[in-house]
């Protein structure tokens, strides 16, 4: 559907701030309307030092519906840019009328006494910013109002400014979405009008039919592919039990098509649409669901709330990502069974393949823009101003692309770790865990560590677990029921594992190493050493998950009273396990004499010293607490 956009706001998400050096800069934003660039850049004493209108290699916009574009703003400088100070920047939309300032557009988004937004280039990382899971409905506060609070008090100077934020998975929740997201989502297609799409091998034809389904709130497991191509799950019988393909517990709202994808971006990196929607309870007939749908909405409207706090943050520091299972799907390639059963059917590898387009273009291409300028210019020739053309041979480029992994250099190195799509899949079962990077991926990654003073690997998931639920893990796989635990960890799987810890007990692996990873929706730090080895490595694993998200407390609480029983730093089980050559350490929280695990939303701050070890490891709660791991 077509509407009259005259009432829309030229800028409905960004601007988000990307990849940064001294030689280049990256934005991304989406606009209602195409309209070319202007960059200005100031330096500390306001003076300007760059104006540049933006050539079409400089400014790449894809439209995703008829007033939906995503602009993607990445810009090369002959001369090298000033690090280590503040660099102001102003982003001119050129309309008919004449020059429209990003500030004038987006409401909110400067400090207490500043004109302009800014960013601080620091090849040195001294201190930054983690976190991974942030699901809108989870009922907590957001980690992410953190940063714009720290920006906003002592680390606005560039001095004290975080070097970046890095968000290591589930940036959002495909595959469990609250049902008044769901609604704004539906409103949102209609406002911006976002493309329609076909659906093959599916019960409803197009994405309008299923807009229009009585499954489409809280029943789209109606919907969704069985494990057999060509057949859905109709019945009650299958309607409480696990889904072979899409195996979330909340898969009732499942994101189904390209447009949705999209408008669920938009509504969790900005207020401005939410400024255009009712929550209004749609048509349903479940007492229960009526009364589940108004527990969401009193969560959402409070998320909503925050989201100018976490626009202003966003345009104010580099973020980077990397996906995680719930960005696609849960469990997505857990197995060599799932794998094969999901993308031979035609409707699943479509659900599957919108949301890695969805990453594409609001992720992935920020984090290495030059690494994925092929892919893009492949991906920009599918989208015109009727829709995206040829949607199953784009899907099919994006799950050939073994790239998505990236590494930034910076001091430390900064190393990020694709464990989705690298997969070492299992020869002897289809159902046994596939390891998190295959043989190939990791002497690659080898290759990036050797001889490096130092590193900061960011695994989504963390190397070091906890050791009693990576034993219950295994036992469910045994039963070949791994989809049941969510069995992904570094040591389900023998090959990847030997081959991490031969990486890590290399002579020539970095001294100095730290390892950033989320996923298990609880936050922990570990100090790691290796028996017999030949040289004296420190290996820190800072775990900080989840920004909007948490681990059930008394569940955690009894696992780990039986970690800590079962598997203390003298126990003779230890060596039953793959860690049996490690000395692993876990730091207290603050002064506790028994916490190692942290249970609450919040976002990780991380500070080093010159040596690149972990000077200090905090986690700023979303209620506004701090706690020290020491």
């Amino acid at each position: 559907m077509v509407i009259n956009n005259s009432t829309l706001p030229l800028i409905v998400a960004g601007p988000i701030v990307r990849h940064v050096d001294s030689r280049q800069l990256n934005f991304w934003l989406v606009t209602t309307s195409r309209c070319p660039v202007v960059l200005c850049l100031f330096n500390r004493n306001h003076e300007l030092i760059v104006e540049r209108s933006l050539d079409e290699d400089e400014h790449r916009q894809v439209a995703i519906g008829h007033h939906a574009f995503v602009n993607l703003l990445s810009i090369n400088f002959q001369s090298p840019l000033p690090e280590g100070e503040l660099i102001y920047y102003d982003l001119r939309l050129v309309k008919e009328e004449g020059e429209v300032s990003v500030v004038d557009e987006v409401e909110g988004l400067l400090y207490a006494d500043e004109s302009l937004p800014s960013l601080v280039i620091n090849r040195k990382l001294d201190k930054l910013l983690h976190g991974s899971c942030r699901k809108p409905h989870f009922d907590s506060a957001d980690g992410l109002c953190q940063v714009d609070k720290l920006l906003a008090t002592e680390a606005f100077t560039a001095e004290q400014r975080p070097s970046l934020l890095m968000m290591s998975g589930d940036q959002i929740y495909a595959d469990d979405v609250a049902g008044p997201v769901l609604v704004a989502i539906h409103q949102v297609i209609e406002l911006l009008g976002l493309f329609d799409e076909n659906l093959q091998g599916a019960l409803v034809d197009d994405s309008q039919s299923l807009y229009q389904s009585p499954f489409c709130y809280y029943h789209r497991e109606q919907l969704l592919p069985h494990d057999r191509a060509g057949e859905a799950i109709y019945d009650k019988l299958f309607a409480a039990s696990k889904k072979p393909i899409f195996t979330s517990d909340d898969a009732g709202n499942h994101l189904v098509t390209l447009a949705e994808v999209m408008a669920m971006y938009l509504l969790v990196w900005s207020p401005t649409l939410w400024r255009q929607v009712s929550l209004s309870m749609p048509s349903i007939a479940e007492p229960v669901l009526v009364q589940k749908y108004s527990a969401e909405r009193r969560v959402v409207e409070d998320f909503v709330a925050g989201l100018a706090s976490v626009r202003r943050a966003m345009a104010h520091l580099p973020v980077y990502m990397i996906f995680d299972d719930h960005d696609i799907t849960d469990d997505w390639n857990l197995t060599r069974g799932w794998e094969e059963t999901a993308y031979g059917n035609a409707f699943s590898k479509r659900i599957l393949g919108n949301a890695l387009i969805g990453y594409f273009l609001c992720q992935g291409w920020g984090n290495a823009p030059d690494k994925l300028k092929s892919l893009g210019s492949k991906v920009e020739e599918h989208f015109s101003v009727l829709g995206c053309d040829s949607q199953d041979d784009l899907i099919d480029q994006l799950l050939d692309w073994d790239q998505w992994h990236y590494s930034l250099a910076t001091t430390p190195k900064l190393v990020v770790l694709d464990t989705r799509t690298q997969r070492w899949r299992s020869e002897s079962r289809a159902n046994k865990p596939s390891g998190l990077m295959d043989w190939e991926s990791l002497s690659e990654l080898q290759q990036e560590l050797i001889d490096q003073p130092s590193v900061i690997m960011v695994s989504p998931a963390p190397i070091y677990g906890v050791k009693v639920i990576e034993t219950i893990q295994r036992i469910f796989t045994f039963f070949g029921k791994p989809l049941l635990v969510d069995a992904e960890n570094w040591m389900a799987h023998s090959g990847t594992a030997n081959v991490m810890l031969n990486i890590f007990r290399h002579y020539r692996t970095p001294p100095n190493f730290i390892i950033l990873s989320g996923d298990v929706h609880y936050s922990f730090v570990y100090e790691v050493t290796h028996r017999f080895r030949r040289n004296s490595s420190k290996i820190f694993q800072i775990t900080c998950s989840g920004i909007k998200n948490q681990f059930p407390s008394k569940l955690l609480h009894c696992l780990a009273e039986l970690n800590r029983y079962l598997y203390g730093r003298y126990s003779p089980l230890n060596w039953l396990t793959k860690r049996r050559r490690m000395r692993i350490k876990a730091r207290r929280v603050d002064q506790q004499d028994t916490a190692r695990l942290y249970n609450a939303s919040g976002i990780g701050l991380l500070e080093l010293n010159d040596a690149g070890e972990p000077e200090q490891t905090l986690l700023l709660c979303a209620d506004g607490k701090r706690v020290h791991f020491r």
